[in-house]
């Protein structure tokens, strides 16, 4: 069981099968550092040091990701910063996306193409698949952007234990990876609904998909 200090939360080990199909907080009302760092006019480091000083109440997923309580944001303003307007109600008025990548400069490739479209996302980033499956049942992201191979369990691997959590059906899958479709075939294939494109990345599509995504998320909520 959970165990509670404040809005700080640890838990035991648990295998990725029982993370992945865990009930977990409603992310209704938290975000993560780097949205609560544009909300607050902050940079993340600033962001990271006020919730380890308590300023600003926060708990931490498995993979010890931070979500900082909305509430609490807007608490900080008021008293800070009273001028700003307060946060948004709902952080899924943006788009969330969660990007697994081992490779580091492929992820600083993706960040850096992120930051100068400045659309209405927010990204994290893990290096393994193993991470994402830890918080992805917590996280819900609208998108998953994913590489295949990769140490350890395998984006494949990952994706088949995805499948098997019905709180992660409506999410968008997008492989993007090295790998032949003949080799991703024998390896078990991918499911129905992921959308594959091959490396290298094609950023300008990848911009106009994720611009789409954006649009039809606000239809939808």
């Amino acid at each position: 069981m959970p165990t509670f200090s404040g809005f700080l939360v640890t838990r035991e080990p648990q295998s990725f099968e029982n993370a992945i199909s865990a009930k977990e907080f409603s992310s209704d009302d938290y975000c993560g550092t780097t949205y609560a760092a544009k909300l607050l006019g902050l940079s993340v480091a600033t962001v990271q040091s006020l919730v380890e000083r308590g300023e600003i109440p926060a708990w931490k997923t498995l993979g010890g990701h931070r979500r900082l309580s909305l509430r609490a944001i807007n608490s900080y303003l008021k008293k800070h910063n009273p001028q700003l307007t307060q946060a948004e109600p709902d952080p899924r008025q943006r788009l969330s996306v969660l990007v697994v990548e081992d490779e580091e400069l492929t992820r600083e490739l993706y960040l850096s193409h992120f930051d100068e479209w400045d659309l209405a996302m927010d990204c994290t980033f893990m290096p393994s698949a193993m991470e994402a499956l830890m918080d992805i049942a917590s996280m819900r992201p609208d998108l998953l952007i994913t590489d295949l191979n990769m140490p350890g369990v395998d984006g494949i691997e990952m994706l088949r234990s995805i499948k098997r959590n019905q709180q992660l059906a409506a999410m968008q899958i997008l492989v993007i990876s090295g790998l032949s479709q003949e080799a991703i075939q024998a390896r078990g294939g991918l499911p129905s609904d992921a959308h594959f494109h091959g490396k290298p990345i094609n950023f300008d599509w990848l911009q106009g998909y994720v611009t789409a995504l954006i649009g039809a998320n606000r239809r939808w909520r």
